[in-house]
């Protein structure tokens, strides 16, 4: 009697299907080039993407309900751990956006001490964006070389708040401390070097035929695509759209201050690339302007309103109104009038926006963040299809994302 081999009808189906090379892959959340943890679901048709989808919530902390249950002082350090690369742009743009809901003018001189650390900020999260993009891609001296000036940038953060990655460094109102003694003198010898710096990064990648063939061509955004899906800051003026909210939009002194707005028409990711080492060299040239307007102005760091703001600490210490009116703000909170407010700022990344709901209480009724990075995660699905596995990696580090303001 033949025997039937009943598994043959199986292994000719499981043969039928693997006849065409589509592979289904797990990207992340693990792979040191995810950025923090993405899970990338790739579907390859060989080599080639075919599908992609972000798969996020990993690293989530429930920020913006965190901030329902704070006062909006003690809420203001959480901001830091959103872009962790730019902390104080956080700080600034959560401090703005309580500052136009409850009517402030912050003293001039807080004015240029924010905008000295929002540009130093930019420069730092430019060189570290150009260091792990330049890892990931295979590009190791370029990573040592950026990570030294970024060294010297945060001694200055540091010198100033005592910080290096949370900065902390904003207060609602303004900010907690004067530049030190000799800041401002340091700070001009960083600036006056850095331009030497870039041009080095650019003598060793501009023409760098492994980083051109890495980047050329390669993650191309059309402006119809930046615009669908929400992109901003270096993603969409990669795109040859001129947009910078500090131009549009302005807040602080930036409509005192002159600087271009870069913007790249090759769309790809070498266009980007060449738009970051254009976009410090901007912040140099703000920064430099910056320094003679600090002199100039008056010795007030902070807010003249008690019903929002403590009083300065010399009068705490010495008044016992100021006392108790600092004691009331610390343990129960301020209360901002009823009403809401979105505030956008272009943080290193793009826009940051925050929206606040309130009600009249000492906490938001409802704070919802506008990052970045979310929206570029979310272009993904489309950016990645037709693209190289291989391609996948350099796309995601020239994308700059940050896990910090995703799973927020």
């Amino acid at each position: 009697m033949q025997k039937v081999n009943r598994l043959k009808p199986f292994f000719e189906n499981i043969a039928f299907e693997r006849e065409d090379n589509h592979m289904i892959v797990n990207f992340g959340p693990q792979h040191p080039s995810s950025h923090g943890q993405l899970r990338l679901i790739l579907e390859l048709d060989g080599e080639k993407v075919s599908k992609a989808t972000p798969d996020i919530g990993y690293l989530h902390r429930g920020m913006e309900k965190m901030a329902e249950n704070m006062i909006y002082n003690e809420f203001l350090p959480t901001t830091d751990r959103m872009d962790y690369i730019a902390a104080s742009s956080n700080n600034y743009g959560f401090a703005l956006a309580v500052e136009k809901l409850i009517g402030l003018e912050v003293p001039r001189r807080a004015k240029v001490i924010r905008m000295l650390l929002l540009e130093l900020n930019r420069i730092t999260s430019h060189l570290f964006w150009l260091a792990t993009h330049a890892l990931d891609v295979g590009a190791m001296t370029i990573f040592l070389y950026t990570f030294r000036e970024r060294e010297y940038a945060l001694d200055l953060i540091e010198d100033y708040c005592g910080a290096r990655l949370t900065h902390s460094s904003v207060r609602i109102g303004g900010v907690p401390l004067d530049l030190p003694k000799g800041w401002l003198e340091s700070l001009n010898r960083y600036i006056n070097c850095l331009p030497y710096d870039i041009a080095d990064y650019e003598a060793l990648l501009d023409e760098n035929r492994i980083w051109k063939m890495r980047l050329e061509g390669v993650g191309v955004v059309t402006p119809e695509q930046a615009q669908s899906w929400g992109c901003s800051g270096p993603m969409l003026r990669g795109s040859g759209i001129a947009w910078d909210i500090r131009k549009e939009e302005p807040y602080e002194l930036y409509d005192e201050v002159e600087f271009d707005v870069p913007v790249s028409t090759t769309c790809d990711s070498y266009g980007r690339y060449k738009l970051h080492m254009e976009e410090m060299k901007q912040s140099i040239r703000i920064l430099k302007q910056l320094i003679p307007m600090y002199e100039g102005t008056a010795p007030e760091i902070m807010a003249h309103a008690p019903s929002y703001i403590s009083a300065p600490k010399e009068q705490i210490m010495t008044q016992n109104y100021a006392l108790m009116q600092h004691f009331v703000l610390v343990t129960q909170g301020m209360r901002p009038p009823v009403g809401e407010v979105y505030v956008a700022t272009e943080s290193p990344k793009g826009e940051l926006g925050f929206y606040i709901n309130s009600q009249g209480d000492p906490y938001p009724y409802r704070l919802k963040l506008r990052t970045p990075s979310f929206f570029h995660t979310a272009f993904l699905q489309e950016l990645l299809v037709g693209e190289y596995l291989a391609d996948v990696v350099a796309i995601i580090g020239n994308a700059n994302i940050v896990f910090g303001e995703i799973d927020r």
